[in-house]
């Protein structure tokens, strides 16, 4: 009853490690004593463990001519916020077709700072999107990398010239591995599994709706 009435009010696909976090405090309570594993094992039985989808839908086009970053944030990790930040770009789809949304996330904070939600995938759904993320700092004169994978759009010189003018370094993937840009990764599906963006949603209007107050929580 506990998971069913958490998902109904905060997000009908959250996993297992998250619902555990999340309810531990109410199991404690209740006099519930279990722990991650048995609850996971709990979730199997009970079949209330989400089921796992293959995403059949490519976002990144890295075959062009555009100038290729190197990989600045290889195995490290951020100590501060606004010292990394991740691009990423994932698909919603609506009865009207598929709508794209670029998000800009601080690696530290795993805060989202800046995206943008439009029917395209120009390189300026993008660039809206890092604008708001400029816009949104805190710490303007701190030294920040931007890190995303090589798609066209993050390559493009109308992106990485608006980037380094507001004195932002640039970092990017160097082969396609989604682990290289794991965190980025991270935020995309658990906005589409969590948060109800996986689903066909009715048109643009009401998927921008949703995606801000997904992005709001």
């Amino acid at each position: 009853k506990m998971v069913k009435d958490y998902r109904k009010k905060v997000g009908s696909k959250t996993g297992g490690i998250k619902l555990h976090s999340e309810l531990k405090q109410d199991f404690i309570i209740a006099g519930i004593k279990i722990g991650r594993d048995k609850f996971y094992r709990f979730l199997r039985l009970n079949n209330l463990l989400i089921p796992k989808t293959k995403n059949y839908i490519t976002t990144t086009n890295s075959n062009h001519m555009y100038k290729k970053y190197n990989n600045l944030v290889k195995d490290q990790v951020p100590t501060r916020p606004e010292q990394l930040w991740v691009s990423d770009i994932t698909y919603i789809k609506t009865q009207n077709g598929h709508n794209y949304l670029a998000l800009v996330t601080d690696a530290y904070s795993k805060q989202i700072m800046g995206y943008k939600l439009d029917n395209h995938m120009r390189t300026s759904l993008c660039t809206d999107a890092l604008a708001m993320a400029i816009k949104n700092r805190k710490y303007p004169n701190q030294k920040i990398i931007h890190h995303s994978d090589r798609g066209f759009q993050y390559c493009n010189p109308k992106y990485t010239e608006f980037a380094e003018s507001n004195g932002i370094i640039m970092s990017m993937t160097e082969q396609y591995d989604p682990y290289e840009n794991a965190i980025a990764e991270r935020i995309n599906r658990t906005l589409k599994y969590e948060y109800g963006l996986k689903q066909t949603i009715k048109n643009t209007d009401l998927a921008q709706k949703m995606t801000n107050q997904a992005i709001y929580i």
